[in-house]
């Protein structure tokens, strides 16, 4: 079983960012985003480059296609972010409280989410390699026909997950504080689980073989 390799974002010095808001395929290089409410703007496109983003504001802010590369997101907080086939490199991402993100057709590639609750996460047909779940709370997510690739669940709570469709290799399981899979049961090879999420899946697996359990 392959481990996930975990990003190293080393900040250099940051700049605060001033600007009057986001802007579609802006360049932001090194720069602080510190409690600002960026609901609704469009930064589709754009490139944020060794950045921190904390305690910010995201509700139904637009950010598809964007790329986020060595940068650190703190407490990021909204319901409706767009983030359709955006990029996530050498990322982290701390304490979220977010709702219905849209990360379909995404890329996430050495990236850890750690801590917070992640309500309706939608990563359908998103590639996830090296990616690690921890300590958070998702709620319904879908990884429908997505593919995952050293991907760690880590004391994470998994509820009503979706795996239908899903491409799996080297995806850690055992480790995740509950498993609930509401759909793509049969989806999990190249998955690993410890024997008590087995047993606590056995209904679920018969289910999907016709078997009857009385």
């Amino acid at each position: 079983m392959k481990k996930a390799r975990r990003p190293e974002v080393r900040l250099p010095a940051l700049r605060e960012f001033e600007g009057g808001g986001l802007e579609p395929d802006g360049d932001y290089d090194g720069f602080a985003f510190r409690d600002l409410d960026l609901a609704g703007q469009d930064g589709g496109g754009a490139l944020f480059l060794d950045c921190a983003v904390t305690g910010c504001g995201l509700t139904e802010t637009r950010l598809s296609r964007a790329r986020f590369v060595d940068s650190v997101l703190t407490e990021p907080r909204g319901v409706g972010t767009e983030l359709v086939e955006a990029s996530l490199r050498d990322v982290e991402v701390v304490d979220a409280r977010l709702g219905g993100v849209q990360l379909h057709g995404s890329v996430l590639e050495r990236v850890v989410v750690r801590g917070g609750k992640l309500d309706y996460l939608n990563l359908r047909k998103a590639r996830l390699k090296d990616v690690v779940f921890e300590g958070c709370v998702l709620v319904e997510p879908d990884f429908g026909q997505a593919s995952l690739e050293r991907v760690e669940f880590v004391g994470c709570v998994l509820k009503g997950a979706d795996f239908s469709g899903v491409r799996m290799k080297d995806v850690d399981l055992r480790d995740a504080a509950e498993v609930d899979i509401l759909r793509g049961i049969d989806c999990l090879a190249g998955a690993v689980i410890s024997a008590g999420q087995l047993m606590d899946l056995a209904p679920a697996f018969a289910a999907q073989v016709g078997v009857r359990v009385d």
